[in-house]
């Protein structure tokens, strides 16, 4: 029987949770961090199921999983791992991971006070505020994000027909705002947004097949989270969302990528300027600060390029063993 034991760090970005795999991760091959994350899906999506899931995990866990840099200019690679799946690009995850790796000592960067990552989506640089041993905050320069397409429709059981646009902010998003069908995120609960997402996710990709393909790196497909608005807790707030993803999670942290995809979208349509400030609260209300660095394009799509600055705590440490002998060993949900 085969016994596989795995070093992680634990921690949360703005509630939601990051386990950082800090020993035991596998050697993959490949020439970028999209092609090891093919690798890791096709070999070893044992272990993302297994650190992920129940009984070692829960449904909203993710986390992630160092490797050297490609290009000796840049200070590491990530793979994102999580109950969705294996992320191009996760925001919160990366605010944690390097949150953990710079506490814990596991990354010494080149340049101090900044970073260049290189996640499956592309590459990421982040700056950050450190007080002695601890990090203050973490903010991300992310990948081009732009409004892959606007006022589609689908037919949403209780609620009748909703009008949704889909961005791109690392990952694909649906997003519905406010609407004569739906009042808005403030007045529905976690899991109520769960059980319309699961359905509408499905119901888009059926609807929209080979609609959303991210036009340099083909492997990035499909709708993977629905993000829910409406009115922030904090009137000092812009917005709030609730974004959905896994097959039954909420994000407690206001969502990196999905902050990326919602100002893109509001920039697309001319109610978020360049350079403007846009502050973000998850469900719970924690905050990101989000913000348009620059303008640009991508494919034959106009495109931003955004900021997401936010926090993170270390939690605890784990020795966590995943054993062929154990019938939950690759983990399990309830549905």
């Amino acid at each position: 029987m085969a016994r596989k034991t795995f070093f992680c760090v634990d921690a949360h970005t703005c509630g939601n949770p990051v386990r950082l795999v800090a020993g035991g991760g596998p050697n993959l091959v490949g020439k970028n961090m999209s092609e090891k994350r093919q690798h890791f899906l096709r070999e070893f999506d044992w272990i993302r199921r297994g650190l992920m899931f129940e009984p070692r995990g829960h449904d909203m866990m993710s986390g992630s999983i160092l490797f050297p840099p490609h290009d000796p200019d840049n200070d590491f690679s990530i793979l994102f791992i999580e109950t969705s799946g294996c992320l191009p690009m996760c925001g919160h995850g990366t605010i944690g991971t390097v949150t953990i790796a710079l506490e814990e000592g596991l990354i010494t960067p080149k340049i101090p006070g900044l970073i260049k990552m290189e996640a499956p989506a592309g590459l990421v640089t982040i700056t950050y505020q450190q007080t002695g041993k601890k990090v203050d905050w973490v903010k991300i320069t992310n990948v081009k994000s732009y409004l892959a397409a606007s006022d589609l429709t689908i037919e949403c059981p209780e609620l009748g027909l909703l009008t949704f646009d889909v961005a791109y902010g690392g990952n694909f998003y649906a997003i519905i705002d406010p609407q004569t069908n739906f009042s808005g995120v403030h007045n529905f609960t976690a899991n109520k947004i769960v059980q319309l997402s699961l359905i509408l996710r499905n119901r888009i990709n059926k609807k929209y097949p080979n609609t959303f393909v991210h036009p340099e790196d083909p492997t990035i497909a499909g709708v993977s989270h629905m993000l829910w608005t409406g009115e922030p807790l904090d009137a000092k707030s812009s917005g709030r969302n609730a974004v959905f993803y896994g097959d039954k999670a909420i994000d407690r942290s206001p969502c990196g990528t999905g902050t990326s995809a919602r100002m893109a979208q509001l920039h697309a349509k001319g109610k978020l300027g360049l350079g403007e400030t846009f502050v973000h609260e998850s469900f719970i209300g924690s905050t990101f600060i989000g913000r348009v660095e620059a303008t640009t394009t991508i494919g034959a799509y106009e495109a931003i390029v955004p900021s997401i600055q936010g926090w993170a705590q270390v939690t605890g440490y784990n020795n966590i063993i995943i054993d062929d002998d154990d019938p939950y060993a690759h983990g399990f949900q309830v549905l």
